[in-house]
């Protein structure tokens, strides 16, 4: 017979990773809706068509509604967007990181080769974070 480990208890990064899996897909949906209605506010019902304004409403971008709107710099460009587009990438990118961390730890099972693989998926995680928000700052 094969000894059973039991898990440790307290809280751990699988746990807290587990946790922040759940509440990042939540926020992302409550951000998108966010996104969403605020498009519809600044006139998105009349000036633009529903895959436009879905594809603004996850990445509020005002070069994705600059051919629709004639004056964009109206409302289209403002920081509480580009707020709002930082925390759908953090949440984005740290949720898909983080499932490509838990699918890849169950193929990897020593230490080293752990450790490695998550410092590399950390690194992967700062750079797509980073070039983000230059790109959402450079508009």
């Amino acid at each position: 017979m094969r000894e059973r480990t039991v898990p440790m208890p307290g809280v751990n990064l699988d746990y807290l990773m587990w946790l922040f899996t759940r509440i990042s897909g939540l926020f992302m949906i409550i951000l998108g809706l966010i996104g969403f209605f605020y498009a519809l506010y600044l006139g998105a019902r009349t000036q633009i068509d529903l895959p436009t304004l879905l594809r603004w409403t996850f990445f509020p971008n005002p070069n994705h509604v600059v051919n629709y709107v004639a004056d964009v710099e109206a409302g289209w460009m403002n920081a509480a967007l580009q707020v709002l587009q930082m925390a759908i990438i953090f949440f984005g990118v740290t949720h898909g990181y983080n499932g490509l961390r838990m699918i890849l730890e169950d193929y990897i099972s020593s230490g080293w080769g752990q450790i490695m693989l998550r410092g590399l998926i950390f690194t992967l995680w700062l750079v797509s974070f980073i070039v983000a928000i230059q790109v959402i700052l450079a508009n």
